[in-house]
This record gives C-alpha cells, sequence and structure tokens, in this order.
C-alpha cells in the first residue's frame, strides 16, 4: 500500500484516538487539500530528531513506525493550518516514495497480539485503577477521564489512550507505537503511569506543606500582634521597638554625611511605622544597615617612609624601575602634601608578569587596605553602580561592597582585566567605570542602590590589562598607563631563584637542603618548558619539579634525605621532551625569506615571511590567517615594487604574467597588524631581484605606497623577541628611537639598531653589499621583459 507521507514533530499519533496538528509547510498543506478532495488516507509518522540539517528533507529522518490515518477537518489559522486527524491502524514503512508533488510511503500493515488473557485483563484493570488514582492526585487531567476509560473495553486501545494524556518522551510514546504486543505495551504503560503517580503525591504533598506553613504564618502575625498588646500592658518594650531605638543610637554614633544622615532617619522612620513580619520591613532595614556599615570619614594613615616603600617593593618584586619610582614618587608628593588626588594607575603588559601581585606590594608599602575584583566578562552596568532597590535582591555595586569589606575610606582598589569588560543590553559597565575613575567626580559618587554621594576620591585605583586596544578611549583617558614588558631570560632565572625558587621549594614541604637548582636547570625550564612573556608558567613547572623531588623523598626509607641537584638533563628527565621550541633565526641568508618582529599577548616574537612567484596573471595570494591589516600591508608592498620598477625601467609587463604568493609560517595562529610591512617588501623584493638576505637582521615598521616607512608599537618587546632569538640587529622606524632609548641598558645589550625612515633605506641594510643596488637590478629586471615581449 503507497500513501502520502504527513510529517509530525514532537508528536505521535495513535489508533483510534484524534489528534490536532499545525501544518506550515506548503508542500504538506497542498497534499492535506488533495487528500480532502479525494478522501484518501494518509500515513502520518514522527520525525526522529528536531535539529535537522540545513536545506535537507524531514521525510529521511522519520522514525520507521508509523498510522494509516483520516483527515477529517482543515482550519485556516493566518499562516498556518489546524488539521484534525483520527488514527486507524499501525504500519511498519517499507520504503519513502519520492514524487514530483509530495512524498508517499510503502507500508504494510502491523497487527496486535497477546489482546486477550488472564495476563492481559489483569493488567488492563491495573492500568485503569492506577491511572485513576492519578487523576485523582493531579488536578491539571481532566476528572472526566475517569468515565472515559472504564468504557474502553479493547487493553491495547487503552495503553494508547492513557499514554496521551501523561507526560513522557517522544522516543517513549514512539516506542509504545512500535509495540504491536498489547502485554508489553500495557505493561510499559503501567510503569509510566505508576512512575507519574510517585510524582503526582509528592507533588501533593509539597502543596499541603506550603499551604499549612502559609496558614502558620497568618496564626504568628495574629499571636504577635497579641503579645504587643500584652507587653503594652504590661508597660514592657516591644523587641520591634528596641531595635529602633538601637538603630537611632548607631546613627547618633556614626560619622554620616549630612545627606546619609537624613535618608538614615527618614527610612527609620518608615521602619517604625511597619510590622516586622512585612517583606518592606527587611529591605528598608538591610538599606539602614548598609549605609551604618559603610567607613564614613575612616581611613587608614598612608606610611611615609619612602626607604622603607623601597626596601618593601624591591623584596617583593624583581626589577620594575618605572612602577616602583611612580609610586615612590607619588609617597613622597603624599608626605609634602595630604589632600592630594590619588592617581589612577593602569599596569598594561602581558599575563604573568606581576601586575596583581604588584597592587598587593604597593598597597603593603602604603599600609592600606587591600580590594580585588575582576572585571572579565562584567556586562552588566549595576555590577559596578548597583541596582535600584525597586528590585527584588537589590544591593549595591561592586565599588561600594569592596569599600565596605575593605572598612576604610582609602583602600587600594584594584581592577583586574579591565580591557575584558563586555557590552550587552543590561547597559555598558565601562561607561559606568568613567565616573569612579575620574578624580573630578568621583569625590561624589553616587551608588544606585544607596541614592547617596560617597566620597572615593581618597582611593587608589590601581587596573591591569593585557592590551589598550579593547579599552574605551573616553575610559582609557583617565588612566596613568605603566607598562610592564615581559622579562629577559636572564630577569627571569634572578627571579626565579629570589622568588620563585623559596616558595615553591616551602610550599612542597622541602628545605634548601633537599633540593639545589643550577641555573642551567632555570634556563632549561624557559626555554623549553614556557613560552610567555611573565613567570607563571615558569613557576607550575618548578613546583612540578619540587613534588617530584618530594616524592623521591618521601619514598626513600631512609630518614636522611640527600641533596638533589636539578641540572638541565633532570629537567628533560622528570619533565620530559621539551614542549615549546621557540622561533630561532635561519642557519643561513635565504632569497625570499625575511625576518620580521610581532607583538604576542605573550610579548614578542620573530615572525618569518615567506614569498615566491610563479606563471600566472597578476595575482596576490596571501595564506598564513592573516587579518585584513596585515593583507594591506602586502598590497603595498606589491604596489610599490611595481612602482619603482617601472619607474627605473619603464613600462613593465613583468608583474602582469606572475603570481605572487606570500606566506607567514604558524598558520593556525591568526597575525593582524601593519608592524610587517617592511618585512614583507623586504621578502618581495628578494625574491624577485634574487638577493639573498641577512639572517641575522630583523625588522619592524609600517609600510606606505610612497616607500615611507611610519612608527610602530611594542618596541621593547620585539627587541627582546630578537635578542632571545640569537638576533643582534634590528631594523626599526626612526620615529621609535625614542621608544629603543626608553629601553634598559641591560635588556638591549649586544642589540645593533637601525634606524630608517624609507622603504629604500630598510633594503639596503638589509642585503649584503656585494649584491647590486635595487636600481641596476630592477633596470635588468626590466631589460629582461623587454626581451620577452619583443620575443
Amino acid at each position: 500500500m503507497i500513501l502520502p507521507l504527513l510529517v509530525l514533530e514532537k508528536q505521535i499519533i495513535y489508533p483510534n484516538l484524534p489528534l490536532v496538528v499545525i501544518v506550515s509547510r506548503q508542500k504538506d498543506i497542498d497534499m492535506i487539500n488533495d487528500i480532502l478532495k479525494s478522501r484518501d488516507k494518509t500515513l502520518v509518522a514522527a520525525l526522529k530528531k528536531e535539529d535537522l540539517p540545513e536545506g535537507s528533507s524531514p521525510e529521511k529522518y522519520i522514525f520507521d513506525t508509523g498510522v494509516i490515518s483520516l483527515v477529517t477537518k482543515l482550519m485556516n489559522y493566518d499562516d498556518n493550518y489546524r488539521i484534525i486527524i483520527q488514527g486507524r491502524k499501525r504500519v511498519r514503512i517499507n520504503k519513502i516514495v519520492e514524487e514530483e508533488k509530495f512524498t508517499k510511503a510503502e507500508v504494510f500493515s502491523i497487527e496486535d497480539s497477546n489482546e486477550t488473557g488472564v495476563e492481559t485483563e489483569a493488567l488492563h484493570r491495573s492500568l485503569q485503577n492506577t491511572f485513576i488514582d492519578l487523576i485523582e492526585e493531579t488536578p491539571a487531567i481532566p476528572q472526566e477521564l475517569k468515565i472515559v476509560i472504564k468504557e474502553i473495553d479493547k487493553p491495547g486501545s487503552l495503553a494508547d489512550f492513557v499514554s496521551m494524556h501523561i507526560n513522557m518522551d517522544i522516543s517513549d510514546r514512539q516506542k509504545i507505537l512500535e509495540t504491536p504486543d498489547v502485554r508489553e505495551r500495557i505493561r510499559f504503560v503501567l510503569e509510566k503511569v505508576i512512575d507519574e503517580l510517585e510524582i503526582a503525591r509528592v507533588a501533593s504533598k509539597i502543596r499541603k506543606d506550603v499551604e499549612e506553613k502559609a496558614e502558620d504564618s497568618r496564626k504568628e502575625y495574629f499571636l504577635r500582634e497579641q503579645m504587643k498588646a500584652i507587653k503594652k500592658e504590661l508597660g514592657e518594650k516591644d523587641d520591634s521597638i528596641r531595635e529602633i531605638s538601637d538603630l537611632r543610637e548607631k546613627i547618633q554614633n556614626t560619622n554620616l554625611s549630612e545627606e546619609a544622615l537624613k535618608a538614615c532617619q527618614k527610612e527609620v522612620e518608615r521602619l517604625n511605622q511597619m510590622p516586622p513580619a512585612s517583606a518592606e520591613y527587611s529591605v528598608s532595614r538591610t538599606y539602614i544597615d548598609w549605609i551604618l556599615d559603610l567607613p564614613w570619614g575612616i581611613s587608614t594613615k598612608d606610611k611615609a617612609n619612602i626607604r622603607n616603600a623601597k626596601n618593601i617593593l624591591d623584596a617583593d618584586h624583581y626589577d620594575l624601575k618605572d612602577v616602583k619610582e611612580r609610586i615612590l614618587e607619588f609617597i613622597a608628593v603624599r608626605k609634602l602634601k595630604s589632600d592630594v588626588k590619588s592617581p589612577i594607575i593602569c599596569f598594561l603588559g602581558p599575563p604573568g608578569v606581576g601586575k596583581t601581585s604588584l597592587g598587593q606590594s604597593i598597597a603593603k608599602t602604603l599600609g592600606r587596605k587591600f580590594v580585588r575584583f575582576s572585571l572579565g566578562g562584567i556586562r552588566d552596568e549595576a555590577e559596578i553602580r548597583g541596582h535600584r532597590r525597586t528590585y527584588v535582591g537589590a544591593m549595591p555595586g561592586r565599588i561600594i561592597q569592596g569599600i565596605r569589606r575593605a572598612e576604610s575610606s582609602n583602600p587600594l582598589f584594584m581592577l583586574d582585566e579591565i580591557d575584558k569588560l563586555g557590552v550587552d543590553f543590561r547597559g555598558d559597565p565601562a561607561s559606568a567605570l568613567l565616573e569612579v575613575l575620574d578624580p573630578e567626580q568621583n569625590f561624589s559618587f553616587r551608588d544606585h542602590y544607596l541614592d547617596l554621594s560617597f566620597d572615593l576620591s581618597k582611593v587608589l585605583f590601581i587596573m591591569t590589562a593585557n592590551t589598550t586596544a579593547t579599552i574605551p578611549p573616553a575610559l582609557l583617558d583617565r588612566m596613568e598607563i605603566i607598562e610592564l614588558p615581559g622579562y629577559t631570560n636572564e630577569e627571569k632565572i634572578e627571579i626565579a631563584k629570589q622568588h620563585l625558587l623559596p616558595r615553591q621549594i616551602r610550599e612542597n614541604g622541602l628545605e634548601d637542603k633537599n633540593i639545589f637548582f643550577e641555573n642551567e636547570a632555570i634556563q632549561t625550564l624557559i626555554s623549553n618548558y614556557t613560552f610567555e612573556a611573565g613567570v607563571r608558567n615558569l613557576e607550575r613547572n618548578i613546583a612540578s619539579v619540587c613534588r617530584k623531588i618530594a616524592k623521591k623523598i618521601a619514598s626513600t626509607s631512609s630518614q636522611k634525605s640527600k641533596l638533589s641537584t636539578v641540572t638541565g638533563k633532570t629537567i628533560t628527565k622528570l619533565l620530559g621532551p621539551p614542549r615549546h621550541v621557540h622561533e630561532k633565526k635561519l642557519d643561513s641568508p635565504q632569497t625570499g625569506i625575511s625576518t620580521g618582529l610581532a607583538w604576542t599577548p605573550n610579548g614578542g616574537e620573530i615572525l618569518f615571511i615567506e614569498s615566491i612567484f610563479m606563471p600566472g596573471k597578476g595575482n596576490l595570494i596571501l595564506t598564513g590567517q592573516l587579518g585584513d591589516v596585515m593583507k594591506e600591508s602586502a598590497m603595498a608592498a606589491l604596489t610599490y615594487l611595481k612602482s619603482i620598477m617601472e619607474n627605473k625601467s619603464g613600462p613593465d609587463d613583468f608583474f602582469k604574467d606572475k603570481d605572487f604568493h606570500i606566506h607567514v609560517p604558524a598558520g593556525a595562529i591568526p597575525k593582524d597588524g601593519p608592524s610587517a610591512g617592511v618585512a614583507i617588501v623586504s621578502a618581495l623584493y628578494s625574491r624577485i631581484n634574487g638577493i639573498k638576505l641577512k639572517n641575522d637582521v630583523a625588522m619592524t615598521g609600517e609600510i606606505t605606497l610612497s616607500g615611507r616607512v611610519l612608527p610602530v608599537g611594542g618596541i621593547e618587546n620585539k627587541v627582546l623577541a630578537a635578542k632571545r632569538s640569537g638576533i643582534n640587529t634590528v631594523i626599526l622606524p626612526k620615529d621609535n628611537a625614542a621608544d629603543f632609548s626608553q629601553i634598559p641598558p641591560e635588556k638591549k645589550k649586544g642589540i645593533k639598531p637601525i634606524f630608517v625612515d624609507s622603504i629604500e633605506k630598510v633594503l639596503k641594510n638589509i642585503t649584503y653589499r656585494k649584491e647590486e643596488k635595487i636600481d641596476k637590478r630592477s633596470s635588468k629586471a626590466g631589460k629582461r621583459n623587454n626581451k620577452r615581449r619583443k620575443a
């Protein structure tokens, strides 16, 4: 038998039962109209899953058992149609038949088995009685169904009917449809009804408990009112009156501002008029508590000893001279002028360089309370300013919460990860921070919850960020940026010896007599097991080595443990093969490969630019997951080379019949920015003219079509990357000379800078002197191409 196919989503129909279906597909609507005209039957089957591949036909994802049904009524509602279908008989789908108008299916009939017998009758009665119990326990099920199920004498039909009126997954409903054995079908439905009955009884018990508690609350209220009346007759004070009296006394003893005093007094008067059992009473009481718990006029005294401050900073952190100098300047100014406004400082640097721990050291240096919270992922403005009291569960924002926690009006407030603030429909937290971080406004900061002015001008705000690219300009303008660049290998060794090793030896239950790290071991950890500008992963690896040594000591039976000396070979033995391989300079000069310098969140890194050309149509191919800005730099580089060759040798079609391919290795890592411009033009120039480039020179700089070299950022990190990779000469934009001069001497030791302002000077310094100059090479290339055209 071949019948038209109607596919249902999240619905199952059973034989001898009606079902209302919403039809929205035009194909199904046309099919229903044809069926109504011809009065034919249709096959109804359900989808196996809801999320279908885009553009796929639902008929391919249906169950293989359905029901022959009759469409009894069609109703039009807006763009959809509602139909009433009556199930007739279970069938199994043999195959799907695709026709031009609509899909059909070839089916064969399924006959019920075990419809009679003692066991079947027992199951039939059990299902009837259990379902009646469920109806009595569940108000949502119509009570009239008790009468209906008593009239159903066929066991199979009863199972189908009951399953239509209880909560069940689509897969369970389909299983009932696919079960021809009536006994098995009833047994399965009976189990589901019993489960539903247990849930209904628990829900009924919960409902009764809630009603009893509500009754108890009403009884408690009347009893309390009677107690109030009795206490009044006896001349005793009520608990709520005593509470109001204590609040008034606390308000008088707290150094509140005039505005806060009026707000508290007004709220206490409102509180006095409310019954303690009301919900509004606890809201008002919480509001008063928040106001009274804030440190109004309470502050810690700053330590003004510059020498002691310097010793604390030096003991906690290695190097970081600029940061330490700025803090000492603040202490010095504070000593001379006590009412100076606190600066708004932002520590900018890659992860793991000590930005957060530096904030803790500054708090200890100044003798201030330290409060920190992370801004990463915050999208709701109310996190900063608080919720208005009209909302249920409202509370102040993170700023006021931190002040309350510090119990001081002048703590050091560290706002971590300010570059990772989010924005969505709930507001812009970055805009809310504008008032907080502006010294001209934050003396009267108003939280939405308190709706009172609170002075934040004495708070020392310190932010941390990995990049300024995602910080809004208005917010960035309020900050004093102090950069914390990545550490050199020598600095990491000193930090490990002075701070990381002692801490990890102590935390892993070891002593200095148990373990000793050679400098070679620390250098191996830095070079082969970490890839970072900071020292966070370095400390993790040191901890791993310490744990393995501790395990070795704990495993020995001898009470006396020998000194374990950790060398480079020991590191490889304990931690396995190296996990990171840093890019090193090329072994020898190459044609078409230049060395660029890049900035990453983990510090600087060298970048190889590879180029090649082949017969083609003048196309430029770019690979290596390059961003839009970097792609534009490559286009500018090729255009510049075209212009100088044509200017020096007349019209030239050398570029017209060639395709140029530029590739930047490490293709899985996204790359972007204009600073690779000089490296790209050098690689193309080298490949076109067959000139080898120096392998011990790295470069960075943005280029223009006129051949100028513009300044870029991240100079210190890029210089460190060159030094780490064994490159001793770097080509930098002339306008970045001041940035290079700011790099500490120990970091740029052994680096020879070459400052350029044009691409011609870049090419002069990147190629060997024995090679011919750009003009001669361009002329020869032009002559060769002219000969080709004549030929």
